[in-house]
């Protein structure tokens, strides 16, 4: 039997790479909950190098940006823009289609039992 590894520790390896960070993160902005999305956040700062770095890199203080990704973090929308190019990312608006672009690349999807997402490989 193939050893496990860590569920957390093949996460931030996954959202490493921009494209598996953005579907991780519109997963999260699909599902409607803030929590949900604030967790889809710190995950991608993990995977950047911590909050430390991204609050660096977005010209935010620290304590403010654990503050905004901590479950009940509300950030403005100029906090979350900032965050998100710290990431390589931007927001967009797209469309309502039939699917969301994650589950149509099969990519991301929410765990609502224990409300995390999850990254499926897409090999």
């Amino acid at each position: 039997m193939p050893p496990s590894v860590d569920y957390e520790s093949y996460l931030i390896e996954r959202l490493k790479n921009p494209k598996e960070a953005a579907a991780y993160i519109e997963a999260a902005i699909e599902e409607g909950d803030q929590a949900v999305l604030m967790l889809a956040l710190r995950h991608v700062a993990l995977a950047l190098g911590g909050v430390s770095e991204i609050a660096r890199k977005s010209k935010l203080t620290r304590e403010a940006t654990y503050r905004m990704l901590s479950k009940s973090g509300n950030p403005e929308l100029r906090s979350l823009t900032a965050i998100l190019g710290a990431a390589g990312l931007r927001l967009s608006v797209k469309p309502i289609g039939k699917q969301p672009a994650a589950s149509r690349a099969g990519l991301a999807s929410l765990n609502r039992k224990n409300r995390s997402l999850v990254i499926r490989d897409s090999h």
